[in-house]
């Protein structure tokens, strides 16, 4: 639609970022009203810090007009390719399973919806089928760098399936991928526990990928991750403290596949760690919290996830939420630097 701007790849990345934002904006109060009058709330766990009971009923599944202003959004600025059907694909394949997850919570009234079980099984089937299809449709190589230091050959290990031209299984890279894109979902799952966290934080991480992606000269993953940022800044309009509304797992595990299948096609698999750091954080903290209760039946955080921790030693919810988009903000920044620095010893 946006051919006529096509030598202005700038252009069309920050135009991605714009309509994303007009789109959430314009819908999100439309989609409120109808989450109200159908009685359809958020349910909020019963050991959590008490200060969020007043959540309790908050209108939830936000991520359903996220998704479809980043599908708009993409399809109308670039020229949609194989990566932009194959990364919109992943991202709402995923969002599905949310919000069949954000459903069921909502039927049972109750915070859990389906069983871990059950969510680990569609992650991990988008996650295998995402990855088979980057390497033989795509071209992505079956590697995993890391900047200045080594780059593993996760291809020696590939079984070739005779159809059709031959389907490529490069067995080590699947599991390799399988973990890093089930990590990123459940890890910014994790993450969104307080009015703006997830959503404020996930934005600085997709603004740098959309500027990782556009110095890799791939304007289309550049424009689907613009349209990420841009549904996150026009979702916190209405998710900042008090929220008027929540993602639910409809957005919060979309947003973590998505951020998983672009390091993959960007090849920065490693380097997407650092930038995605903070979640990496929360899901780290808390595998220790269970682990350390196993052993002593104690509790090494006051309260897990990481950011319901700070909420128990004392601190607001909005000094949580900035202070963790600073730490976001700063590992970003951080990571972006190592790819740039690498990039350029690369094209000496």
């Amino acid at each position: 639609m946006f051919s006529i701007f096509s030598q202005y790849p700038t252009f069309l990345v920050f135009l991605s970022i714009v309509i994303a934002i007009v789109i959430t904006i314009a819908l999100m109060p439309v989609w409120i009203r109808f989450l109200k009058s159908s009685h359809i709330g958020q349910q909020v766990r019963a050991d959590g810090p008490e200060s969020h009971l007043v959540k309790q009923g908050t209108p939830t599944m936000g991520g359903v007009i996220m998704l479809v202003a980043v599908v708009v959004a993409a399809v109308l600025v670039g020229k949609p390719t194989p990566e932009t059907f194959v990364l919109l694909g992943a991202t709402v394949l995923t969002g599905f399973l949310g919000l069949i997850d954000d459903g069921s919570k909502v039927v049972k009234e109750r915070s859990l919806g389906l069983t871990p079980k059950a969510k680990l099984v569609g992650q991990f089937a988008i996650a295998s089928v995402f990855c088979l299809v980057a390497v033989n449709l795509l071209g992505v190589a079956p590697t995993v760098e890391i900047p200045f230091v080594y780059t593993f050959d996760f291809g020696m290990l590939t079984t070739v399936v005779p159809i059709g031209d031959g389907i490529a299984i490069p067995w080590l890279y699947l599991i390799f991928v399988n973990i890093l894109l089930v990590g990123m979902c459940n890890a910014v799952n994790l993450t969104d526990g307080l009015d703006g966290l997830a959503s404020g934080t996930v934005m600085i991480v997709m603004i740098v990928m959309a500027a990782i992606a556009y110095r890799s000269d791939m304007l289309e993953p550049a424009i689907f991750a613009a349209a990420l940022a841009g549904a996150c800044i026009g979702f916190l309009w209405f998710n900042s403290h008090p929220a008027d509304i929540f993602m639910g797992d409809t957005g919060s595990l979309a947003l973590g596949m998505a951020l998983g299948c672009l390091a993959v096609v960007t090849k920065t698999e490693f380097v997407s760690l650092i930038i995605g750091g903070l979640f990496v954080a929360e899901a780290v903290s808390v595998m220790i919290q269970v682990f350390y209760y196993k052993k002593t039946k104690k509790r090494f955080f006051l309260m897990a996830p990481l950011h319901h921790h700070f909420e128990k030693k004392g601190w607001s919810e909005t000094k949580v939420v900035v202070r963790f988009w600073i730490i976001s903000g700063v590992l970003a920044a951080f990571g972006f630097s190592i790819y740039f620095a690498q990039s350029l010893v690369g094209a000496v």
